[in-house]
């Protein structure tokens, strides 16, 4: 059964940092990306930032372009998000997924599994 487990959320001012977690296990697909989506109240999710299970190619939306960083660690099964000069916009319960379909990041509906999501609120 495929797991996805996330933490590190939380509150944090204008310009502070966090690092999301995300542990994976359980996988029974032949997945093509693992990463990080959000969604605010009132808007559609969107993705922030995904990897590629073949060549470690990464994405980013442009919203978080310099500011974030995804990366993984295959030995633990984990994939992590540095979030860095965190802007109130910011403001969403995050999700780490899973996809088949290199495309996912860009088309959160071509997501196979879903956690269960980490608020992080950027707030004075």
């Amino acid at each position: 059964q495929v797991q996805l487990v996330e933490s590190g959320g939380g509150l944090v001012q204008p310009g502070g940092s966090l690092r999301l977690s995300c542990s994976a296990s359980g996988f029974t697909l032949d997945w093509h990306v693992i990463g990080w989506f959000r969604q605010a109240p009132g808007k559609e999710r969107e993705g922030v930032s995904c990897i590629t299970n073949t060549d470690g190619s990464t994405y980013y939306a442009d919203s978080v372009k310099g500011r974030f960083a995804i990366s993984r660690d295959n030995a633990k099964n984990t994939v992590y998000l540095q979030m860095n000069v965190l802007k109130p916009e910011d403001t969403a319960t995050y999700f780490c997924a899973v996809s088949s379909d290199p495309f996912a990041c860009i088309k959160p509906s071509l997501v196979n599994y879903w956690g269960q999501g980490t608020q992080v609120t950027v707030s004075s």
